[in-house]
């Protein structure tokens, strides 16, 4: 049975959690990636960072408890923890730019399989800036792009070679979607895990890239309303 939008959302920010470590700094990227913050692995400190000043980001708010003074670089209410410390954009970008973020997790529209990442401008398209993705790809010791296999049209988002203008060179480690797990490698792209339910035929029909695939790869144990394990 195919997914909801919203159940594919959930797949992928519950694995995606599952890549943090403790005491990693790590920057959330817009959209998708913020709701990592709910899902934080319980007795995991990881320090969340937003690019508009923040450090200490928590989880969301429930209804009725948003502070709209605090909000993250995509001006959702967020909550703080204990220690949040707050600066100028200047600041933020310094840490980023300085190396000091260890992993960024990001969303895109194309990756390729040199680990190329197109996640700001689609062409006629009116955008309002390409944001800090840059700087963050660059920047950071580790990137982890989330998003949807495919387009709304059912097209490959997981390419040879991307197409629309691009964010970063050899910038992606990982991409994580609704279908599976891939490494971005020397080799090229490699399918090491399947989400719930997936084949690896199913993933390759998606791709738009030959991928190879990991000896004796596995399915990671999770569903939409369960943790992993």
């Amino acid at each position: 049975m195919a997914l909801k939008d919203s159940e594919k959302r959930e797949v992928i920010v519950r694995r995606a959690a599952q890549e943090l470590r403790d005491g990693f700094y790590v920057n959330l990227g817009i959209g998708m990636p913020t709701l990592i913050a709910n899902y934080v692995p319980a007795g995991m400190e990881v320090i969340l960072q937003s690019e508009n000043g923040m450090l200490g980001v928590g989880p969301f708010p429930p209804a009725g408890a948003e502070d709209a003074d605090l909000i993250n670089a995509g001006k959702e209410t967020v909550s703080e923890l204990p220690g949040t410390s707050y600066f100028s954009s200047a600041d933020s970008f310094a840490m980023i730019r300085g190396g000091h973020i260890d992993l960024s997790i990001l969303g895109a529209m194309e990756v390729d399989e040199e680990g190329n990442v197109a996640n700001w401008l689609i062409p006629g398209k009116v955008v309002k800036g390409m944001g800090g993705a840059m700087d963050l790809v660059a920047s950071a010791r580790r990137v982890i792009v989330t998003m949807e296999h495919t387009t709304k049209a059912g097209e490959p988002k997981l390419l040879k070679q991307c197409t629309l203008p691009l964010t970063g060179l050899k910038v992606v480690d990982t991409v994580i979607t609704e279908l599976g797990l891939i490494r971005v490698t020397k080799e090229g792209l490699v399918l090491e895990e399947l989400a719930p339910g997936v084949t690896v035929e199913q993933v390759q029909h998606a791709t738009g890239a030959t991928l190879k695939v990991r000896e004796g790869i596995k399915t990671w144990g999770t569903s939409v309303d369960g943790d992993l394990r």
